[in-house]
């Protein structure tokens, strides 16, 4: 009986140990909907944008287009909405909305309406409408001068409110948030973006930009956003012409396609450049969250494995830098940062009192 009893008392006590703002009746239902059943089988969500034969964005998921200021990146997104409005081709990019859910929603975040007018004309002409007549299959929205909030609420509203949209392009989520490195605004945009897909059954394709001393996408909503995409795309200039910018895949859940290049012509549209030699990317332009695996295990635990595991975080960071450096992937203090922090977000390294420890359990980590 007393067995029994002080049992009794330690499920009450871990009971409390955690609050629900939720009742008992709200996660029951939560949990319900959650629940995957193999007796169950979903339908395969609708593909809706390839490159090539490569499946870009499906419904339910949400993909990006990442870049340095003035890639280009605008002109990119122009393109995958026009291929989108004519389920036709446009540069590299296939698209295809079944009928009923073939509407697109265009939010922009940073432009005047002078220039979201401008965007909203070269994507009619991309797609061989009229310029001066509205086609009701597009909706863009400036979203310029209102506040993180209100930009979200407004989302929110018109995707509640509005039927047979399919493709929802958000050119600016940075501005979403009002602390780009404030991981719990991460992960309220990122819960925000899932929801809304799995909710309306649509695909969400964002604008993010890099940083400008490395190719990493900025602050802890990049790094959630390389998570939970289901492809980023990367839009850089060419270092030998500025006026082509090549488009090549960062992280894709389908089979990677092969990079393309487009230019701007004299009427200001991109145009694709056929036979164009895309550079390959070297070593030095990789981010490090983006090396394989067995990189990261052969320089960490060649390291780690023969010296003392460094005290300081500060003493982690400079120490990683040069070792880094010295197997040709030199990068500036930021990029070893965020190594750092998904390194440390996949337990791959931990901290105690005694310093900061590698741990080779990338076959249960997720991809670094």
């Amino acid at each position: 009986m007393e067995q029994n009893k002080e049992q009794t008392i330690d499920t009450t006590q871990m009971g409390m140990l955690f609050k629900s703002e939720f009742s008992d009746k709200q996660l029951e239902a939560y949990l319900n909907q959650g629940k995957i059943k193999a007796s169950e089988r979903p339908d395969n969500p609708p593909q809706i944008l390839w490159v090539d034969d490569c499946t870009i964005a499906t419904f339910g998921n949400f993909s990006a287009s990442t870049g340095k200021a003035k890639s280009k990146k605008t002109f990119n997104i122009s393109s995958i909405v026009a291929a989108a409005l004519k389920n036709d081709r446009v540069l590299n990019y296939r698209a295809c909305l079944p009928k009923g859910k073939d509407k697109i929603f265009y939010f922009d975040t940073e432009q005047s309406r002078y220039h979201c007018h401008n965007v909203l004309s070269r994507i009619l002409r991309l797609a061989g409408l009229p310029t001066n007549k509205d086609c009701d299959r597009i909706t863009f929205v400036g979203l310029r001068e209102y506040t993180p909030s209100l930009r979200i609420s407004l989302i929110d509203y018109a995707l509640r409110k509005s039927k047979g949209y399919g493709l929802v392009i958000i050119d600016g989520l940075r501005d979403l948030m009002y602390d780009i490195n404030n991981a719990k605004e991460a992960t309220d945009v990122m819960t925000m973006l899932m929801a809304w897909t799995s909710k309306h059954n649509l695909h969400i394709h964002c604008v993010l930009h890099l940083n400008k001393n490395d190719n990493n996408t900025r602050g802890h909503i990049g790094t959630e956003l390389e998570n939970k995409a289901e492809t980023v795309l990367v839009i850089s200039k060419d270092k030998q012409n500025t006026n082509i910018s090549e488009v090549r895949p960062m992280h894709m859940r389908d089979r990677e396609f092969s990079s393309f290049a487009f230019s701007i012509n004299e009427e200001s549209m991109p145009v694709l450049e056929e036979g164009y030699h895309v550079t390959v990317v070297k070593s030095k332009d990789v981010p490090l969250t983006s090396l394989s695996e067995d990189i990261h295990q052969e320089i960490l635990g060649e390291y780690f494995g023969s010296h003392v595991p460094p005290a300081k975080y500060t003493e982690l960071v400079d120490t990683l830098r040069m070792v880094y450096a010295g197997k040709v992937y030199k990068r500036g203090t930021n990029a070893v940062k965020a190594l750092v922090k998904r390194l440390m977000e996949k337990e791959v390294l931990t901290k105690d009192p005694d310093g900061y420890h590698y741990h080779d359990n990338f076959s249960t980590a997720e991809q670094v």
